[in-house]
């Protein structure tokens, strides 16, 4: 198969990864709650993982298709790398070719109801893992790897309190002008569109879903320059230089 294929492709294998998130959501909740195991209100389906697999395996098949070969690609095993705060850090996905790292990748979502607390923990994350590996990067920790492709794809739940206004506090001094009265959705798109904007990170992808229709593949996205198409696309394009 060729890239063209799969980013024609594109909008549908999406629905389906967005369809296997929710399913693995529901899945882990119902296991949880027979074993007697759930964790606090909804934590039950953030901690359980693989919700985003649906996506790494798009990804995964996209850079396969680009050339690269399987077995330079890490998802599920060694998907460490070194830091320059820290020793290491997992990635969702790897690629490291002939001791070249490529691409790496962080695939994340959120589901409600602490869209506050989760939303200023994914911002630090975030940030604190670009400034990281950047730095290591400067570093020379990876050898002599050209700049690697850095991507951020993140999916959040559509609902009433990630689309409501949210009040901000302002004790001492103003907030920017685009953040008074944003919803989650909105300070997400924010938030990803300024991870590209200030270099941070190579392309991100923002997509939302409400459960009752992501579990039949439906998604929106807020904007689209942080589309998945967008974000393959530019994957893509890199990797075409080392296959």
């Amino acid at each position: 198969m060729k890239p063209d294929d799969i980013l024609r492709e594109l909008s549908t294998r999406a629905g389906s990864a967005v369809a296997h998130c929710w399913a693995t959501r529901v899945a882990q909740r119902a296991r949880q709650r027979q074993t007697g195991k759930a964790d606090q209100g909804l934590r039950s389906a953030v901690t359980g993982g693989a919700q985003m697999d649906g996506f790494i395996h798009l990804l995964t098949d996209l850079i396969v298709a680009c050339g690269i070969p399987e077995s330079s690609v890490f998802s599920k095993r060694a998907v460490e790398l070194p830091g320059f705060f820290r020793p290491t850090k997992e990635w969702d996905l790897l690629v490291v070719h002939e001791k070249t790292l490529l691409t790496a990748i962080e695939a994340k979502s959120q589901v409600g109801p602490s869209f506050g607390n989760n939303f200023n923990n994914r911002t630090e994350e975030a940030l604190g893992t670009a400034l990281d590996i950047w730095t290591a990067f400067r570093e020379r920790v990876f050898l002599s790897s050209p700049q690697p492709f850095l991507g951020y794809l993140f999916m959040l739940e559509d609902c009433d309190a990630s689309k409501r206004p949210v009040r901000v506090q302002e004790p001492h001094f103003k907030v920017l002008p685009e953040f008074v009265d944003a919803s989650y959705v909105q300070r997400y798109e924010i938030f990803c569109r300024r991870l590209v904007l200030e270099r941070q990170y190579t392309a991100a992808a923002f997509l939302s879903s409400a459960e009752d229709s992501g579990i039949a593949g439906e998604f929106s996205t807020p904007s689209e320059d942080l589309s998945i198409e967008r974000f393959a696309r530019s994957l893509a394009a890199h990797l075409a230089a080392f296959a």
